[in-house]
């Protein structure tokens, strides 16, 4: 393969650890010379590529195991990183017309270290972004979050504070819950490990580190997820002799954890995986080696119940030339994934969706059509909208590039927002509303609500269905805790 063409180039830096499989592959014999043509179907729905940044040094996108757009009704929120201050920092830009235009660059990152790898999710107006920063003399955690739609900034909090490399960070936001997770050499030179750590007060405090993995060798880039109370954490895993795609999840957000699942069992590798929830169902994509054609491709895979069991691999894409960084998101019964794929000579980006769930897949759709290298995709959905961002070389410089389909996620009511933690929303009614002791919210057993004053401040989260016995006269605001939720304004008379 030509230079252009290399798959284990991700962020414009090399991908450690991955420039012995080429050696592999040709030892096996497994790379093949012979063209398939592949033809696209035109999907006339997406709109014209929109470049988002305009300066003469390089932009760049993070790895498919984290996401750098989110979006949540007509805001679109996209992070970062480029080197136009001389060294690499994070930037910020969002829209709020559902990417028809975009606001200015916002820097939000100031030092002479390298900031890399941010990760952006969404809750409502406030929005969480995560990444890695050597400012402390190695890469440690850094978090930060706006409370205003991206509007303002506040400080930036240092969440890991140890002597080895902290890294390739990846988030989940649910309403007041926030969950981290990153790679971690801390257990030694050449062990890195993966570490969780969460808020359940938006940001403003954190549990301590937790080791999810005891592999003894490499366990890497990490992707979350969350629906409910359960914490889906995927990875890849060199435990077997061989990467493999792994997978674990906590039932009670995060504070205990069941064992690892060996989600792939093939002899060649299984790297870097993306995930998505909705409802009941997670989804996972990853890329895999295993086909004849010696190249990798981009696979599939879903549990229907949350976690528990596993339906097969689903090979996605079929072309003799690299596919690589898969994003996925989900939304209902649609699944959406993009990818960039070397089957036209250079580095594009495609798209697949799945209208039930991942049992069938519709196309591949080419989304990019330049002579140079568009690379590193990410995919959110909102509404009916789908929103892709990636990296472009197409000018001679990387650049951030936008592109949306106004229908794509067609059928889909309410705002689903971000691929991180996507579930049902549900209905807040508070009744009697006024009330003078307290009011009753419909609800299941165990269910648990967030209540605000009429300044945005926490007030409380309540066990169970009766709220109000407590407060003093006012006007609140009142949301699910568990679920994606509408919010109810409440009244206590005296």
């Amino acid at each position: 393969m030509s230079g252009t063409l290399s798959p284990f180039v991700l962020g414009g830096e090399p991908v450690r650890r991955k420039m012995n499989r080429v050696c592999l592959l040709i030892r096996c014999g497994l790379f093949s010379l012979i063209p398939i043509l592949v033809v696209a179907p035109a999907f006339a729905q997406w709109e014209p590529d929109v470049r988002l940044t305009y300066n003469d040094s390089a932009s760049y996108t993070s790895n498919n195991n984290a996401q750098c757009v989110a979006a949540s009704g007509d805001t679109v929120h996209v992070v970062w990183y480029d080197q136009r201050d001389g060294n690499r920092e994070i930037y910020y830009k969002r829209s709020t017309d559902g990417g028809a235009s975009w606001g200015s660059d916002t820097r939000l990152t100031n030092g002479p270290s390298f900031s890399v790898y941010p990760s952006v999710a969404i809750s409502g107006s406030k929005v969480h972004i995560v990444w890695a920063d050597d400012r402390d003399g190695n890469y440690e955690i850094y978090y930060k979050q706006s409370f205003d739609g991206g509007t303002t900034w506040g400080f930036d909090a240092r969440l890991t504070n140890d002597t080895a490399r902290s890294y390739l960070p990846c988030f989940a936001v649910l309403d007041s819950n926030v969950y981290v997770v990153w790679e971690d050499n801390r257990a030694g030179m050449f062990n890195y490990e993966i570490y969780y750590k969460h808020s359940t007060d938006e940001g403003a405090t954190w549990s301590s580190d937790t080791r999810l993995t005891n592999a003894s060798g490499f366990s890497g880039y990490p992707s979350v997820a969350g629906s409910d109370s359960i914490v889906h954490v995927v990875w890849e895993d060199r435990r077997d002799g061989n990467d493999e795609i792994y997978y674990k999840r906590s039932t009670d957000r995060g504070i205990t954890w069941g064992s690892d699942t060996c989600l792939t069992n093939d002899p060649t590798p299984s790297d870097y995986p993306s995930i998505a929830v909705y409802d009941s169902n997670v989804h996972i994509v990853w890329v895999d080696g295993r086909d004849t054609s010696g190249y990798p491709e981009i696979y599939y895979k879903r549990s229907s119940d949350r976690g528990t069991t596993w339906g097969p691999d689903t090979r996605l894409t079929y072309d003799p030339n690299t596919s690589w960084e898969p994003s996925i998101s989900a939304s209902r019964s649609l699944v959406h994934v993009v990818w960039s794929e070397g089957r036209n000579g250079s580095f594009e980006i495609y798209y697949k969706r799945s209208p039930d769930h991942g049992s069938t897949w519709e196309p591949d759709s080419r989304l990019t059509n330049d002579p140079d290298t568009s690379r590193g995709p990410h995919i959110a959905v909102s509404g009916s909208r789908v929103n892709v961002v990636w990296r472009d070389h197409r000018i001679g410089n990387n650049e951030i590039y936008y592109k949306r389909n106004p229908t794509g996620n067609s059928g889909i009511e309410g705002d689903k927002g971000q691929r991180f933690g996507e579930a049902k929303v549900q209905t807040i009614r508070a009744n009697p509303n006024p009330f003078t002791s307290f009011n009753t919210i419909p609800g299941r057993e165990g269910d648990r609500f967030v209540l605000y004053d009429i300044s945005g401040k926490l007030v409380g989260t309540y066990k169970g269905y009766r709220i109000g016995a407590d407060l003093s006269p006012g006007v609140y605001f009142v949301k699910s805790a568990m679920h994606r939720s509408s919010v109810q304004k409440i009244v206590k008379i005296r």
